[in-house]
């Protein structure tokens, strides 16, 4: 009876796991490129299609017609953007001037929501605490503040008259184009 010596053993087992191996990789090779060599008939018999079709038909540029200069001769006129003589119409015919009482507080602290434009501003809802009526208002950043009457928004110096559940109702202060100021209406409705 012969014995083997344990290291013997242990090298044939060596040999047989690389074999196995090899063996495992020889076929995983083989069955990836049988997957590589499929039949491509669908893609050419598409391709064929779509080079048998008619050309379309591309419309011609339309004829860009050649510039013709507009020689102003109005020299003795009056000019159309002198903004005292557009003060003086107004002012016969009743429009709004410069109200010298009406202009921004400029010692008056800035509120953060007068930091955003208005149209960017939404009413989300109201709240009611202590019998005041509070609304709600998403800004652009999307926090909710909320806000009283005598608040102001936007960057118009909008100051809040009326809060219903409805919306909101503003008088903001405006330039009036003319170096003064005037008042604006606002109002800012419940988003839905």
């Amino acid at each position: 009876m012969r014995m083997h010596s344990f290291h013997a053993l242990r090298g044939r087992g060596r040999r047989w796991a690389s074999l196995a191996i090899r063996i495992a990789l020889v076929g995983l090779l083989g069955t990836l490129l049988a997957g590589c060599g499929r039949s491509m008939n669908d893609l050419e018999r598409y391709a064929e299609q779509i080079q048998a079709r008619k050309p379309g038909r591309v419309e011609p540029l339309p004829k860009v017609k050649p510039y013709q200069p507009f020689e102003y001769q109005a020299e003795n006129r009056r000019d159309p953007f002198d903004s005292s003589v557009i003060a003086a119409t107004s002012a016969k015919a009743g429009g709004h001037l410069a109200n010298p009482e009406l202009s921004p507080d400029p010692n008056r602290a800035p509120e953060f929501l007068e930091t955003f434009p208005l149209d960017t501003l939404r009413m989300v809802g109201t709240m009611e605490q202590d019998n005041t009526l509070w609304a709600l208002i998403k800004t652009p950043d999307s926090t909710i503040q909320r806000v009283v009457a005598g608040n102001y928004l936007g960057q118009n110096y909008g100051k809040i008259e009326h809060i219903t559940d409805a919306g909101i109702e503003l008088t903001e202060i405006i330039p009036d184009g003319f170096g003064g100021w005037r008042e604006r209406e606002g109002f800012i409705a419940l988003s839905e």
